[in-house]
């Protein structure tokens, strides 16, 4: 499997559009930093970016990777090979070449302008953690879709939307949710409904880090009320963090059970 993810990573960051990728978040997070001397604004701002981009990157690059690599996959398929050792070794080589481009794009500027001396260190730290761990719970996401589907029109397109469901769709849903709901106790239900979207508890998770919940409104109250402390981030991350852990278990049972 090791073997198998250097490969991966050696091949996927001489990619073009990873170094298309790294460049974007580079020249967009050195720009920030000329135009404002405020960290916590420019973390604001990126916040913006990342919970939109790298969703729609990994779903978009993790669909058009398997597909692209599907005869080298089925060739390493029929070697004496582990499945799991196949797919985990490619998916993990996908997810670590995505978040590297992240992790440099965005963390060579502040390097660069010797902010991580500064006590923003810590709020720039949870952006970049959170934004790795969305780029491999959505490359997950898509290595599954790829593997259940055949077909390359079918498996971009169930990709977009499910991007577009995330991201914009389930919002929609929640809030027309609470207008029905109104009358009842939401506290619970606000909880449990922003934990099932992994980009709306990456985003609430960074405005609890940077103490302005109050923007949020009444989901800002409510999570800065049973969040706000250390046990409820715990529990935040945690959540995160199985959301990391599902899709890779998906892929696991899909491989496993898949006819090539």
């Amino acid at each position: 499997m090791l073997k198998i993810m250097r490969y991966t990573l050696s091949d996927l960051l001489r990619s073009r559009w990873v170094v298309i990728y790294l460049s974007f978040f580079l020249l967009l997070t050195l720009s920030l930093l000329s135009l404002s001397g405020d960290v916590s604004q420019v973390v604001i701002s990126l916040m913006n970016i990342i919970l939109i981009l790298c969703p729609l990157v990994a779903v978009m690059f993790g669909v058009m990777f398997f597909y692209n690599s599907r005869e080298f996959t089925e060739l390493l398929l029929a070697q004496p090979l582990r499945r799991t050792d196949i797919f985990f070794g490619q998916y993990l080589g996908l997810a670590l070449s995505l978040s590297a481009s992240l992790v440099i794009g965005v963390g060579l500027p502040f390097l660069i302008y010797g902010l991580f001396a500064s006590a923003e260190v810590w709020n720039f730290m949870v952006l970049i953690v959170i934004g790795v761990a969305l780029t491999f719970i959505f490359s997950g996401l898509a290595f599954y879709l790829a593997l259940c589907n055949d077909n390359r029109i079918r498996g971009f397109g169930l990709a977009i939307l499910l991007w577009l469901f995330f991201a914009i769709i389930y919002d929609g849903i929640f809030l027309l949710s609470l207008i029905v709901l109104r009358d009842y106790p939401l506290e619970h239900y606000a909880m449990a409904m922003t934990i099932l979207n992994p980009i709306d508890l990456a985003r609430i998770l960074i405005l609890l880090k940077l103490d302005i919940s109050a923007l949020m409104g009444y989901t800002g109250a409510v999570f800065h009320k049973f969040l706000g402390s250390l046990a409820g981030s715990i529990l935040a991350f945690l959540a995160l963090a199985l959301w990391v852990v599902l899709p890779v278990w998906r892929i696991r049972w899909r491989a496993l059970r898949k006819d090539f």
